[in-house]
């Protein structure tokens, strides 16, 4: 995380400095104080959970940003049909764990305890939680509604 002494050392040098040298600082300063985008499903890609049925670590050579989020694929393939119809593959409430948001809090979820249901991809913090899932029909619901008011709220 850069200081603050850092960037206005940085901005200091971009204005003594000459045109050329300003912008290359310019983009130094940038890239330091821009955030870093958060990986999606802990770098798992998303399609593959529909296409190979289990959980695949997805490479950075295959990037996508949906919605804020960079997602990573197994292949280009898996990408490109992601990239075509986002909505089908990307997971339930930004990849939050379904039932803690159906609890009305937000939670990391562990992207190798899903299930795909009525279509849509929802990854849960523990493996209680996916059985509860199941068994409560108004479960996703519950999370849904919460979900407009917890989407910009901290992952614990």
């Amino acid at each position: 995380m850069p200081t603050r002494r850092t960037v206005l050392s940085m901005m200091s040098a971009a204005m003594v400095g000459g045109a050329i040298g300003s912008f290359s600082v310019l983009a130094e300063i940038r890239a330091v104080a821009q955030p870093r985008m958060r990986i999606g499903l802990k770098g798992y890609d998303p399609v593959a959970y529909f296409t190979l049925s289990t959980p695949t670590p997805g490479v950075a050579q295959y990037e996508y940003v949906y919605d804020g989020v960079l997602y990573r694929f197994a292949n280009a393939h898996h990408r490109d049909l992601f990239a075509a119809n986002p909505d089908k593959y990307a997971p339930q409430f930004g990849g939050s764990c379904a039932m803690n948001l159906a609890g009305g809090v937000r939670r990391e979820a562990d992207p190798t305890i899903w299930i795909i249901s009525n279509g849509k991809l929802y990854v849960f913090a523990g493996t209680g939680g996916q059985t509860r899932f199941r068994e409560d029909s108004a479960a996703a619901g519950r999370a849904a509604e919460n979900w407009n008011a917890l989407k910009d709220s901290p992952i614990q």
